[in-house]
């Protein structure tokens, strides 16, 4: 009877846990940017117009801000403007250096061409024979590179369950072993503590997917 109730209650928990918090964590990015309403003048916010606030009103606000500030910067006019503004920021000590760090990153996370959290290696860390899950944030890092004389990439370990946090860590590139799972499945596999296991080997449309790198010693299961 106990073996029954546990089991009916773990798969209600399966079922309504992932929907209060998916719930939750969309609620507060809706609220977050709903302050994005307050840039328009009063007579124009909805409670002005219908006599009532409109949820999620923000949020298109905020994308019609991005798209049109993106429309302008994409022409010579506009980054004309945002070069005399980020000359104006590199005069600003502190501000400067969080204000160019946050571009770089941002250029590399979105760059179209660009290696930067698109391949999620394994490597062995923190010492040899244990292995953990990384993302390759990039190739090619100058002194490092040159001073180990060795072909490296600078891989992100993140920790769990919170992945925004981890180390940065130089890897040669033989040492890293990349894996067929995608960035996603690799965070599910981080924030879930190891529990959500993506399924391998990835079914292809003819079948299993062949040719998967593996390490020294490891075997397909």
């Amino acid at each position: 009877m106990l073996s029954h109730l546990r089991r009916y209650l773990i798969a209600g928990l399966l079922v309504w846990v992932p929907l209060i918090v998916t719930g939750l964590i969309i609620k507060f990015l809706v609220d977050a940017l709903d302050f994005t309403i307050l840039l328009l003048p009063a007579s124009w916010r909805p409670e002005a117009i219908l006599g009532f606030s409109v949820p999620g009103t923000g949020v298109v606000v905020a994308i019609v801000i991005v798209f049109a500030t993106g429309v302008v910067a994409a022409n010579i006019v506009g980054r004309k403007l945002v070069e005399l503004g980020e000359a104006i920021v590199d005069r600003i000590p502190l501000v400067r250096s969080i204000y160019s760090a946050v571009k770089q990153v941002m250029r590399t996370v979105f760059d179209d061409g660009g290696q930067s959290f698109r391949r999620v290696l394994l490597v062995e860390y923190p010492r040899k024979g244990l292995w953990t899950l990384g993302f390759q944030t990039g190739v090619g890092v100058g002194e490092v590179q040159a001073r180990t004389e060795r072909d490296v990439l600078t891989v992100f370990v993140p920790t769990t369950p919170n992945p925004t946090s981890g180390f940065v860590i130089m890897v040669p590139r033989e040492d890293a072993v990349e894996l067929d799972m995608s960035v996603e499945d690799g965070l599910k596999f981080v924030m879930s503590l190891g529990v959500v296991v993506p399924e391998w080997p990835p079914l292809a449309k003819g079948g299993v997917k062949a040719g998967a790198k593996l390490a020294p010693g490891m075997t397909k299961p």
